[in-house]
């Protein structure tokens, strides 16, 4: 089993390779002279331009937690790229929690934004011929060619690739894959317990991080911080707001490391066996009922709060904050306004954070393994009312808006001299991205004075809607020494799961896995959460479960797979 590369590594190599600078190949220029000519310059790091203004509708999925505001718009992202491009956004906003069922009403109605991001599963949208088959047109995009080619992506992207050998989904691009969601950890309260949480997550098992925190609770009772009716683990992204109704990603972590799809990653409950080389319904195996069963354990214990699957996500950060639990998921954007969280609700000094790795079970997988990210989805409207050449002329300005690094830059750290400037590290010698006197970012993980402007917030910028993919070197420009230690920990214990095969369905088997899959996967999502919580028996109530996941074709539906895999 390969070992996943150790992160602080790549960036060092990676930021050595790119202290260059960019090239500017005579193939570029030659492309950028052509593009000029009819009306708009372009090329592989060259800054897309469209000599008339130009307007594109665009989906925005808007996270409740920095909010779109008319900064935005005015002078912050959409200013800076309409400046640098004069291509005008038209953004059509909604909330994250209903984006992808507006967006969806609107597709299949045929009334779509041109430009449509923040796509995790683009299955639904092919079959009806209301988004473009993009493969056809990447040749047309230089930087996601040349990102597609330098760093070999083809057997990542054949995973999207659709019975017609096409896809559907211009996908984020990564160098190497990231594990993001993670867990923080109280580090104090641990140690005060008697363990150390630095040893003990090399090797620890779901089962052991359980006996701690009994031992972590029985302390934190004693010294009154909680009583025994008190949970100390009450975790976000799995309730009401984000948790999609399949326990999001808390369940998507810990079912992970038993080799089961579930909570984010859930799909309908067919996988792939690697060692057999067939697909089989993953959902209605033993490790599901052992992964069911642990989680069913941290509740019942009285460790994980049940309203994890129910509450909104400000209610769990609140309890962390306020020194009511001990542990929390987190990821590599929230690292600093989690501190900043504990640092109001315990008081700076009164604790210790550690940025920790997640138990194994029966695999020592990180959480993630594929180096695609969510991705850009292309409105046949757009094809149909802009003409072939206005077509393409609008994927060069997309292929420069995700897959360029001037583009990256920008939307992840604002203007060079306005939000931010280069330093010399002091430890490397390298000259790093820091941001200027008087501004901060919760989703660079920067910190800052209560009266420091927070660029995200205030202009858009380190936003979800752009900033995925590009090379390990730009992904870690902002990254604490925290998250270097982290990826370095994670590649020296954990291993990368290897990539599941590609399944391209027709038309009509994909409409039937639609019809199949849907309601089997809505019926384990129920199933899941109510053993979990206690609701259903897990051991008299399991073939009960099974069974209504036969009768819901589970059989069916791997043997199809199967049948598609084979051919």
């Amino acid at each position: 089993m390969k070992k996943i590369v150790t992160i602080l590594v790549a960036i060092l190599m990676v930021a050595a390779l790119f202290a260059g600078g960019k090239k500017d190949t005579a193939s570029t220029a030659n492309k950028a002279d052509a593009a000029a000519a009819v009306g708009y310059t372009y090329g592989e790091n060259v800054t897309f331009h469209s000599d008339e203004p130009v307007t594109y509708t665009m989906y925005f999925s808007d996270a409740s937690w920095y909010p779109m505001v008319d900064t935005w718009l005015s002078e912050g992202i959409f200013k800076k790229i309409e400046d640098k491009t004069n291509v005008h956004l038209d953004v059509v906003a909604y909330d994250s929690s209903v984006y992808t069922d507006k967006i969806t009403l609107a597709i299949n109605a045929g009334d779509s934004a041109y430009i449509i991001p923040k796509v995790y599963d683009e299955s639904k949208f092919v079959d009806g011929g209301a988004v473009v088959a993009v493969s056809d047109y990447v040749q047309y995009m230089p930087n996601y060619t040349a990102f597609y080619n330098k760093y070999n992506m083809k057997a990542d992207v054949d995973t999207i690739i659709k019975s017609d050998g096409k896809y559907y989904r211009l996908p984020g691009l990564h160098e190497k894959a990231l594990q993001d969601y993670t867990m923080m950890f109280r580090k104090d309260l641990f140690e005060a317990a008697g363990y150390d949480i630095v040893e003990e997550e090399k090797t620890w098992t779901w089962d052991r991080l359980y006996d701690i925190l009994v031992d972590v609770k029985a302390y934190m009772v004693k010294a009154g911080i909680v009583t025994e009716k008190d949970y100390i683990w009450s975790d976000l992204w799995c309730g009401s707001e984000s948790g999609q109704g399949t326990g999001g990603n808390l369940l998507k972590i810990i079912g992970n490391s038993y080799g089961i799809n579930a909570g984010w990653a859930l799909g309908n409950g067919v996988q792939f066996d690697q060692e057999k080389k067939q697909f089989y319904f993953a959902a209605g195996t033993d490790n599901m009922k052992a992964f069911v069963t642990m989680v069913n354990k941290f509740i019942a214990g009285g460790i994980l709060d049940p309203e994890t699957f129910t509450q909104d996500d400000t209610t769990a950060t609140n309890k962390f904050y306020n020194g009511k639990t001990a542990l929390i998921s987190i990821n590599r954007g929230q690292y600093v306004t989690w501190i900043s969280g504990l640092n109001t609700g315990v008081g700076e000094g009164n604790y210790e954070a550690y940025y920790g790795m997640t138990p194994v079970a029966v695999n020592k997988y990180s959480a993630e393994n594929t180096r695609l990210e969510n991705g850009v989805m292309i409105a046949e409207r757009a094809r149909k009312e802009l003409g072939e050449a206005g077509f393409i002329k609008m994927l060069r300005f997309v292929d420069w808006l995700w897959y360029s690094s001037e583009a990256y830059t920008l939307y992840k750290w604002g203007p060079e001299g306005e939000t931010w400037h280069y330093v010399t590290d002091a430890s490397t010698g390298l000259q790093v991205k820091a941001l200027l006197p008087g501004y901060k970012c919760g989703g660079l993980g920067i910190a800052g004075a209560d009266t420091d402007l927070d660029i995200r917030l205030q202009w858009g910028y380190a936003g979800g809607n752009f900033w995925y993919g590009h090379t390990t070197a730009e992904n870690a420009d902002n990254f604490l020494p925290v998250l270097q230690d982290f990826y370095a920990r994670l590649g020296k214990y954990r291993e990368a799961k290897p990539l599941d095969p590609a399944v391209a369905p027709t038309e009509d088997e994909n409409e039937q896995i639609n019809l199949w899959g849907t309601p089997l996967k809505d019926n384990i999502a129920s199933w899941t959460l109510q053993f979990i919580t206690g609701q259903k028996d897990i051991n008299k109530d399991w073939n009960a479960y099974v069974k209504s996941c036969e009768n819901l074709n589970s059989k069916a539906l791997t043997d199809l797979y199967n049948k598609i895999y084979n051919r």
